[in-house]
């Protein structure tokens, strides 16, 4: 057989299309194909795709360097065309995304139909009339194309929701149409080789479940012995989730580790609710937790929600038996969590609060005097946080604020008792930072400095007592970031200055000890722009080049080196409109336009899927009015009067001071000065100083004196402050 054009003529073997929403399947199914490796008797095959390769190697993914409808950038438009296949994730999310469309004909348009494959992740496929927000297919797979006479086929597709094809079989499926090879001929070969690379460590695995297989049998034919064979069966489940899982996982054998928590699922769901004892019930919904928890950390939430709803009526069971044990309600609160962490991480907050909800409600039954057991007081300061975020999520700023200040009552009692525990104080710097968070979209500066300053406080205690400790000096340098970009809000630029010379000191330590911490690499870039901007506003032009310079090559390798990562993207454009404000005040104005359009042409599409995402409009803004600044007449006007409209949008938060200054700096530039007045007196009385504000407003002639309340009450917080740290 000899192919046309073989994979081989083109740089990537496939291009995955998809919408933002379903990154997390874009992500796994990225890492599914490029770590797969052929069957050895298959590779050097001779397909219709061309010669089997030993890895499908390179997959390009990546969908946000669209600029603008229909316009595909020149990178993504490159990619395509040097792509052997296009593999198109499909949900109800990217059957009306306009990028999964414009990626989809222009890969048409290179006449390579038959070269489309589909992953279904949610939705329904040609759904009726009365369904069509439940359509799956985006319109751009099967209708016509521009050209005259053009026309598209529907392309085959592997499914993994529930009851179909399932993950393996759908990454196999799309193997198999990628190298041109039959389905069964790869299933065939790949059952072999899995079989030969299970006997290593099959032989334990296999021995484990036939001895739990006789002795359940066993007990099946022994009703005497039943309740002592089936416990010594169940211990050596738990031997098989316990020992054998962690030692499977140290090896990277997640496929074995997989089957064997597979086994044991179905193990327990063949076994009866009834006629066992107490313990036998307690052990079972225990290792069915395991299972779901290991599950979760594998992003399997569908395999983990379905272990967490079988141990769910296992622990209601006991809880309901003995109401007045803590042990078997704590239990149960946590299954209950689960299930609900579960659904947050699907994004289905309705059902995630309902279960957190349920949670809190499982522990409150067992009365006040249990509230004072650490073990319960955590477990409700955990769901204060859990529901907090819930409702945050959904704009309920004011019911969210009531759980975190209670979950900080609950932590301030668990820190207040004998030799407290680590997480438990990290949990109250938690408290405090998200009443800072708050407190600052409520337009409340001088709180959220207070709050910050509390995290940063125990952060710091914790930092010290544990100096080799990374996770937790990383944990340090975070807060006292936030705490310096919120200090230089209100005009103190010296201490934000040097906190972020602080925490920057601490992620480049951290980085010299390992620089292959991909975490850490980003803090070391979003620090030295923070640093960058910050000497920049004060007129620091000597050592600002240098750090914008760092920040944009960290930050551009990260991003270069996973193009999806939307997080790394952002911070990416972020320094890209600083160093277009640079370069405008250097002169250099046609070099900071070219940042100023790539930053916007990133952030775009990335609010579009986010909207309500806070950071995201603040960058998306900040890039048009950067623009603005550097352009003239009818495109300055309407990119000032997009991100007015963008602003003004908010209803949740809208007395965020960051949000107001935006506002005045768009109203100013546009010559609308009284509308911009009442929100400049609104920032005065919130003691909003950040000193690109007050050079805007000196230049517009307005006044603008400090806060003399505001800065007494400001220095007090940092007396405090710098007390606590002499201590």
């Amino acid at each position: 057989m000899n192919p046309v054009s073989s994979a081989g003529d083109y740089r990537y073997r496939a291009f995955i299309s998809y919408s933002h929403r379903d990154r997390r399947w874009a992500e796994w199914l990225h890492r599914a194909l490029e770590t797969y490796r052929v069957p050895s008797r298959l590779v050097g095959l001779v397909t219709a795709a061309g010669t089997v390769p030993r890895r499908l190697l390179p997959i390009f993914r990546d969908r946000d360097e669209l600029a603008s409808s229909g316009d595909l950038g020149h990178k993504v438009d490159e990619a395509l065309a040097q792509s052997a296949n296009l593999i198109v994730i499909c949900s109800p999310a990217s059957a009306t995304s306009r990028w999964v469309s414009a990626e989809v004909r222009a890969f048409r348009r290179l006449g390579r139909d038959d070269r489309i494959f589909c992953l279904i992740v949610a939705g329904e496929p040609n759904a009726p009339a009365t369904q069509r927000a439940e359509e799956c297919l985006s319109p751009a797979l099967c209708d016509p194309l521009d050209e005259p006479g053009a026309g598209g086929n529907e392309p085959i597709a592997a499914d993994v929701r529930p009851g179909k094809d399932g993950k393996h079989v759908a990454k196999l499926k799309l193997v198999a149409g990628l190298l041109g090879l039959e389905l069964d001929q790869l299933r065939r070969r790949e059952l072999q080789r899995r079989n030969r690379r299970l006997a290593a460590v099959a032989g334990l695995s296999t021995l484990v479940m036939l001895v739990t297989s006789l002795l359940a049998i066993d007990a099946m034919i022994a009703r005497r012995t039943a309740e002592r064979r089936q416990k010594q069966a169940e211990a050596l489940v738990g031997f098989m989730l316990g020992d054998l899982n962690d030692k499977l996982a140290q090896v990277q054998r997640l496929d074995i580790l997989e089957a064997v928590d597979d086994k044991a699922m179905a193990y327990f769901q063949s076994l009866p609710a009834t006629d066992v004892t107490d313990d036998v019930l307690e052990q079972r919904a225990k290792a069915l937790e395991k299972i779901g928890s290991v599950r979760l950390d594998q992003g399997r939430l569908a395999a983990a929600t379905r272990a967490y709803r079988a141990a769910e009526p296992l622990a209601r069971k006991l809880a309901r038996a003995a109401p007045a044990d803590r042990d078997r309600q704590i239990a149960y609160a946590r299954v209950q969590a689960f299930l609900g962490m579960s659904d947050w991480y699907q994004g289905h907050l309705e059902e995630a609060g309902r279960w957190f909800a349920a949670a809190q409600a499982t522990l409150e039954r067992m009365g006040a005097p249990a509230r004072t057991d650490p073990r319960v007081l955590f477990e409700l300061s955990t769901l204060d946080n859990d529901i907090g975020h819930v409702l945050e999520a959904r704009g309920r700023l004011d019911e969210a604020a009531a759980h975190y200040r209670r979950m900080l009552e609950r932590c301030r009692l668990l820190a207040a008792r004998p030799s407290p525990r680590s997480e438990w104080l990290e949990h109250l710097g938690e408290a405090h930072n998200n009443l800072g968070k708050l407190a600052l979209m409520r337009g409340d500066l001088l709180g959220a400095i207070t709050e910050y300053a509390a995290d940063d406080a125990i952060e710091t205690q914790l930092s010290e007592a544990q100096p080799q400790d990374n996770g937790q000096r990383q944990n340090m340098a975070r807060v006292r970031a936030i705490l310096a970009r919120t200090l230089a809000l209100a005009g103190r630029a010296d201490q934000a200055d040097r906190d972020t010379e602080q925490a920057l000191a601490v992620i480049e330590e951290i980085h010299r000890f390992d620089p292959s911490l991909t975490d850490v690499k980003e803090n070391l870039g979003l620090y030295s722009a923070q640093l960058a901007r910050l000497r920049h506003a004060r007129g620091d032009t000597g050592s600002a080049p240098a750090l914008l310079g760092r920040a944009w090559r960290t930050l551009d390798e990260l991003a270069r080196h996973e193009p999806s990562n939307t997080d790394w993207r952002q911070d990416l454009a972020e320094v890209r409109i600083e160093r277009a404000a640079w370069l405008q005040a250097s002169g250099r104005h046609a070099e900071a336009r070219v940042d100023a359009r790539a930053a916007l042409a990133t952030l775009t599409p990335l609010l579009a899927d986010q909207p309500d995402e806070r950071s995201l409009l603040l960058s998306t803004v900040r890039a048009r009015l950067q623009l603005a600044a550097l352009q003239a007449g009818d495109e300055a006007r309407s990119l000032r009067l997009s991100a007015l409209q963008s602003l003004r949008a908010v209803d949740s938060g809208a007395g965020d001071p960051r949000l107001l200054a935006a506002q005045v700096d768009a109203l100013l530039a546009l010559g609308r000065t009284d509308e911009a007045r009442p929100l400049v007196r609104q920032l005065w009385a919130a003691g909003y100083r950040e000193p690109a504000l007050v050079r805007t407003l000196a230049g517009a002639g307005i006044a603008f004196p400090p806060n003399p309340a505001f800065e007494q009450r400001l220095q007090g917080v940092l007396d405090q402050r710098a007390l606590a740290r002499a201590r």
